[in-house]
């Protein structure tokens, strides 16, 4: 049952689970000095991460590398010029109502340290990929070419499609094959993501770069309402805090993440932001961000270095109910946002980084000055953005999912080891099931929730109810160490007896360490 509430009232407020931060955030000891103008301050990303627990002996948890994944090496790149990177918007090509797109996972070499190559991997390209427009109702094909030299698979994170085509474990495909998902677009307007998901083998392949963005676009007054021009007026913002020695080499495991002389660079669209604050021109007076958090285990928090509010409109998936004034947003590894912002006067944006992992990013990094440059008056942004009906949870099937720590770093749901689909936990539900889970952390550490197919709503934050933005939908979310959440979905459209979902931490290291359990949604 179902009822509905509402616009989402607190403006301006965090929640209240201890997920929710002050609102300028963790400085840690890197913080710039300057306050929107894009000064340089101090960038050297040497800090020990503190989190304790993950034992030494998963070693080898992340797999064989893929075969081009050398390391680095201390051959000089060219040095970005400042202004902010738009990933390429990927054509596709239209035919009997199908639009077509094409992508090769491929090697190459990039920065990820400033003045340094390293050997990376990205989407039709040398690191990441371009952002791919989907439409609510259309009907897409994917032709996705493996060029890396070792299997991998491509998960579209967030969206709502058959089991058979999720990207998940059963999907890997090997070294020169093509794998082509088609399905209809059943999401509505909301940002994803796309990157692999084989077992083993994720982490190392998605730090080297093998990430993008997925717009999907509808008809709904919201969205006709909304800045929507690729690059000029919505703008994609992709995160990333990594691990490198001073070669180059990107750091994806345990044995690695342990090594000596490690820094932590931060990138915003690909470009080292460590000493070098990006610019972007808005040539509209209203322009909207969607960030994503594409780092493998550290949480970045967006601000304005003038502690100004920014004005939320999408969580994860989707609309809010109304456009929520905020100080930061807090986005775990794997979670997407979206923020508008009228501007009068320069912006500079902030990406306050959170250790994660055992070790990793710390420090607050001036990624993005918004400079006007307009002279259009828009309208006020509409009253209500989205009609949420909040679950009434008194009849949903109740599950608790509990989230551990085993012997040699080995990381659990439900006490078992997913680093193989025949040793995963195993979640079983039937079509149209409604259901309310509890996710219990039976560790100290930092955990990122996901579920693949369906949405979920927050009922719960560490045993309070939530407010504000944690009204919206939802499929990443932080769990504390020792803390938990409570959500409710329902499994809708898609059964399979073959094929299965994933449920899993997004935490890559966690996940390929075993944290990661198998969804069957089946018709009885």
């Amino acid at each position: 049952m179902t009822h509905t509430t509402d616009p989402a009232s607190g403006a301006g407020q965090q929640s209240k689970g201890t997920h929710a931060r002050s609102g300028r955030g963790d400085k840690g000891e890197h913080t710039k000095g300057a306050k929107g103008r894009g000064g340089k301050g101090l960038h050297r990303r040497k800090f020990l991460g503190g989190m304790a627990g993950v034992g030494l002996g998963a070693v080898g948890a992340a797999g064989a590398a893929f075969s081009l994944l050398t390391g680095g090496n201390n051959n000089k790149a060219a040095a970005a010029d400042g202004t902010l990177t738009i990933p390429d918007l990927l054509e596709g090509t239209t035919s009997d109502s199908t639009t077509t797109y094409t992508l090769t996972a491929q090697t190459g070499t990039s920065e990820v340290i400033s003045g340094v190559s390293s050997t990376t991997a990205g989407y039709n390209q040398s690191f990441l990929g371009p952002t791919m427009k989907w439409t609510n109702g259309d009907t897409v094909l994917l032709n996705i070419t493996n060029s890396l030299g070792d299997d991998t698979t491509v998960h579209f994170h967030g969206a709502h499609i058959p089991a058979e085509m999720d990207g998940g474990p059963q999907n890997a495909f090997a070294d020169g094959v093509t794998w082509s998902p088609t399905f209809e677009v059943k999401d509505e307007a909301k940002t994803l993501w796309y990157h692999p998901h084989a077992l083993g083998t994720t982490a190392e392949q998605v730090v080297h770069g093998l990430a993008g963005m997925i717009i999907v676009e509808d008809d709904s007054d919201t969205s006709a309402a909304l800045p929507s021009e690729y690059g000029v007026d919505d703008i994609p913002i992709i995160l990333q805090c990594l691990a490198s020695d001073s070669s180059g080499d990107i750091k994806y495991d345990v044995t690695g993440y342990l090594s000596s002389g490690l820094s932590y660079p931060v990138l915003c669209n690909g470009t080292n932001v460590d000493s070098t604050t990006l610019g972007f021109t808005a040539t509209k007076t209203r322009t909207r961000f969607r960030v994503l958090n594409a780092s493998p285990a550290d949480i970045m928090t967006v601000q304005r270095s003038d502690g100004g509010t920014l004005t939320q409109i999408a969580t994860d998936q989707g609309y809010l109910t109304e456009a929520t004034e905020v100080t930061t947003i807090r986005l775990v590894a794997g979670a997407r946002a979206e923020f508008v912002l009228d501007l009068e006067d320069a912006v500079t944006l902030q990406a306050v980084v959170t250790t994660g992992w055992i070790r990793g990013g710390s420090g607050t990094y001036d990624f993005l000055t918004v400079t006007p440059d307009a002279s259009d008056t828009p309208d006020d942004l509409p009253s209500t953005l989205n009609s949420i009906s909040r679950y009434d949870t008194s009849d949903f099937t109740a599950r608790t999912i509990t989230l551990g720590q085993g012997t040699g770093g080995a990381m659990t749901i439900n006490g078992s080891v997913g680093t193989s689909m025949s040793s995963m936990a195993m979640i079983s539900t039937t079509l149209d099931a409604e259901e309310v889970w509890t996710i219990s952390n039976g560790t100290q550490l930092e955990h990122s929730f996901h579920l693949h197919d369906v949405p979920f709503q927050l009922i719960e934050i560490n045993g309070e109810e939530p407010t504000g933005v944690d009204l919206g939908w939802f499929d990443t979310f932080e769990v504390v160490g020792g803390g938990s959440i409570k959500i409710a979905m329902k499994f809708t459209d898609f059964t399979d007896d073959t094929y299965m979902y994933m449920l899993h931490c997004h935490l890559l290291q966690h996940e390929d360490e075993g944290m990661m359990a198998a969804l069957m949604v089946t018709d009885s």
